[in-house]
């Protein structure tokens, strides 16, 4: 290979046959991480330079023609990650109706768990201080952020945003500070004003963009216990260019009174979660919880990238672990991060229509995963997806494989909630009622008798009142959520 050895489409993150334009954006999106000017980190001047040289040979079909000579045979894989994909038939029945079909898609890392190094954080925690979190609520935040400044190790980066209509930098993003003089400025944090989630969003972006690194887990946690209002849409794309550095957003509502729809977008904006904390004497736990998951990361996002194919939809996906969460369905799908110790699993479920079968083996999914290695700034070879099942005029007596049932069955109570959110967001109060009915009944049979009463309550409350109670919509959806999490860490033990 010439130029010294280097494989520049490596280098770039694309396939040996990238388009002109794949190569482009991958050059795009790598220089908007690594560029002199926006990034401080030692050795990425370097990094970047070599990402330059890739392009400009790639990016001239001369050039790269004379280069692609120069190369060996391809090898298969030389990911970093590998991955398994389980279908809920083996194969499709030639019908003139729909048919749904369902993918388990797990990735994880190629290397044994014990070999993976435990990354380096640049971590910023976003606190409401607005008049809302006075009392117990504050108390144990500002103790949990005072745990987690003690327990950073010397390579981390921790930074401290407060905010309410106004934001203030607590702790600004600094290595190797006086942590007793952070440990007094939290102590200080006071409650005042309303909740603006734009203000506090934006500083802490900041924060984490001084000492951004692409060899670093570059990660906000927003806790807010109140809605924010009229700069949502700001949020959404702040977030979108966090996304682009790969800095990952994860929210955490206190109470009932803040916006899970909202908090759930944010956060898939980025791969990143939401979580629900009814009682502020969890805050420490889960606080403390996804500080542990983000020092444990070993890739901080795969991106699902596809071409829809005729007459056939992913309709829905769901990322059972290592964080479960819906996941917005877009020809680039943030599917989450690989943990040391939990591989990535993410549920899809497929619409084939009738004229999509009038083959003998129908192509579901035509793409690549790109995955971001934390410990690792340069790109990590993409993984080819190219997902076949056979078309059949007789349906298969195979049965389903047992982790797909396992799933399925799982997410079917998570969905049963879905629906019921959904027919109550459109006034069909007795629909939503029935369906939480349903869901009760449901629960029940697995042993669930606290979540069931709870669905009959929000039931009840729906058929006569019209509305959910303070908690409910959120109580229902976050346990239903917690029993398909618990299933998952289970199967991990």
């Amino acid at each position: 290979m010439s130029s010294g050895g280097k494989d520049y489409y490596a280098i770039l993150g694309v396939f040996r046959d990238a388009s002109q334009e794949e190569i482009k954006r991958a050059y795009f999106e790598a220089a908007q991480r690594l560029h002199p000017d926006k990034n401080i980190a030692a050795g990425e001047t370097e990094l970047f330079l070599e990402i330059q040289q890739a392009y400009e040979v790639l990016s001239n079909p001369k050039r790269r023609n004379m280069y692609d000579a120069t190369l060996p045979p391809e090898i298969a894989d030389t990911s970093s990650v590998k991955y398994d994909v389980l279908f809920s038939r083996p194969n499709l029945v030639s019908l003139d109706e729909p048919q749904l079909l369902y993918m388990l898609l797990e990735v994880s890392p190629r290397e044994e768990r014990e070999q993976l190094p435990s990354p380096p954080l640049n971590i910023c925690l976003v606190l409401d201080r607005s008049t809302s979190m006075q009392g117990e609520k504050m108390d144990m935040v500002k103790a949990t952020a005072i745990q987690l400044l003690r327990s950073l190790r010397a390579e981390d980066v921790f930074s401290v945003v407060a905010f309410s209509d106004t934001a203030e930098v607590i702790i600004p993003a600094a290595f190797n500070a006086d942590k007793k003089k952070q440990e007094g400025r939290i102590q200080m944090i006071y409650t005042s004003g309303a909740t603006e989630i734009y203000n506090g969003l934006k500083a802490g972006y900041q924060e984490v963009r001084r000492t951004v690194d692409p060899s670093r887990v570059n990660h906000i946690i927003l806790l807010t216990d109140g809605q924010t209002y009229g700069d949502e849409q700001d949020c959404l794309k702040l977030a979108e260019e966090a996304a682009a550095q790969n800095i990952g957003i994860s929210g955490m509502g206190i109470g009932s009174d803040w916006n899970d729809i909202f908090l759930d977008a944010l956060a898939s904006k980025t791969g990143g979660s939401s979580a629900y904390i009814s009682n502020p004497k969890d805050i420490q736990r889960l606080l403390v919880d996804k500080f542990n998951a983000l020092i444990n990361t070993y890739a901080d996002d795969v991106v699902l990238e596809y071409q829809e194919q005729e007459h056939v939809k992913i309709s829905y996906a769901f990322r059972l672990q290592p964080e479960g969460s819906s996941i917005t369905i877009a020809p680039q799908m943030r599917l989450g991060p690989i943990l040391r110790e939990a591989s990535l699993q993410v549920l899809f479920e497929f619409i084939v229509g009738p004229a999509a079968l009038n083959v003998d083996v129908l192509t579901l999914l035509n793409g690549s995963l790109k995955v971001s290695i934390t410990a690792n700034p340069m790109p990590a070879s993409p993984i080819r997806l190219n997902l076949k099942r056979e078309v059949h005029a007789v349906p298969s007596a195979e049965p389903p494989p047992t982790r797909i049932l396992s799933s399925l069955s799982r997410l079917s109570l998570f969905r049963m909630q879905e629906r019921a959110r959904a027919s109550a967001d459109a006034g069909r109060y007795d629909t939503a009622a029935r369906q939480l009915q349903a869901l009760a009944t449901h629960l029940l049979s697995k042993g669930e008798h606290d979540l069931a009463k709870t669905a009959l309550l929000e039931a009840n409350n729906l058929e006569k009142m019209h509305a959910w109670s303070a908690s409910g919509n959120k109580d229902v959806k976050y346990s239903t959520r917690a029993l398909l999490l618990g299933g998952a860490k289970e199967k991990q033990k």
